[in-house]
């Protein structure tokens, strides 16, 4: 199975601008086939579009950050409708107060996770996808969201579980250690051949960062990850170059 995580950007400007982005982000998602992706900064209009765009293919997981419904970024999971029945999905908030809206710790935005836990039609297996976007600003938010996107996984224990995000940080950070001290392998870490490109391409304005991850517990077998450089007649899909690991059960 393919696994894609991918910050599409809720704006942009000029030729960056979303709304010309649209078609980008759609055909290199199509392109890559992932038979479940999670993506960052999807506001609701974007939400609309995906939705219809992959309405053939996938449905999804997620709810906007700032009420629940349909307000703020959502960080939602997409999933191929044909090949996966949801055994059990939810979200929660990046903050002392999961259960609602709120600000977490030192966090300069609201932050959320959606997931979803899914079973293969045809095989029985069972796995779980979780997605989320760190805040930008605040070193306790993000390590806290990961220690409480580790604790939510183990309420699966024993399914394999995928974590794709834009953690906002290095490998070197708080937040990428607590992940990984809670069992969490970095995909890309466990693919001897892995391009190591950074992620984050700031449209080539700012510096590079390898700042989205694919993290893997329970029983996955990483046969590949790398960061996925498509551009179309040379311009950037986003400010953010999607990850895509291949998994196996």
């Amino acid at each position: 199975m393919k696994v894609m995580s991918f910050n599409i950007l809720c704006g942009g400007k000029g030729e960056n601008v979303w709304t010309k982005r649209k078609p980008l982000v759609r055909d290199v998602i199509k392109k890559y086939n992932p038979d479940t992706f999670g993506l960052q900064e999807a506001h609701y209009k974007w939400m609309l579009y995906l939705r219809w765009a992959f309405r053939k293919e996938y449905d999804f997981v997620g709810v906007g950050r700032d009420d629940g419904k349909t307000k703020g970024e959502f960080s939602p999971v997409f999933y191929k409708k044909d090949k996966y029945e949801v055994v059990d999905k939810g979200n929660f908030w990046l903050s002392e107060t999961p259960e609602k809206p709120g600000l977490g710790w030192d966090a300069k935005c609201v932050r959320i996770c959606s997931y979803v836990v899914l079973k293969d039609k045809q095989t029985g297996e069972q796995f779980a996808h979780f997605n989320t976007h760190l805040d930008h600003v605040g070193d306790v938010a993000r390590s806290e969201g990961a220690r409480l996107i580790a604790e939510r996984a183990d309420m699966f224990k024993g399914i394999p579980t995928i974590v794709t995000g834009d953690f906002n940080v290095n490998p070197t950070s708080g937040a990428y250690k607590t992940i990984t001290a809670a069992g969490f392998e970095d995909a890309r870490t466990l693919d001897a051949d892995a391009n190591d490109i950074e992620s984050y391409n700031g449209f080539d304005v700012h510096p590079s960062e390898m700042i989205d991850f694919v993290f893997v517990k329970y029983g996955f077998k990483v046969k590949s990850c790398n960061t996925i450089t498509d551009k179309v007649n040379g311009r950037y899909i986003s400010d953010h170059y999607p990850v895509l690991a291949e998994l196996e059960l």
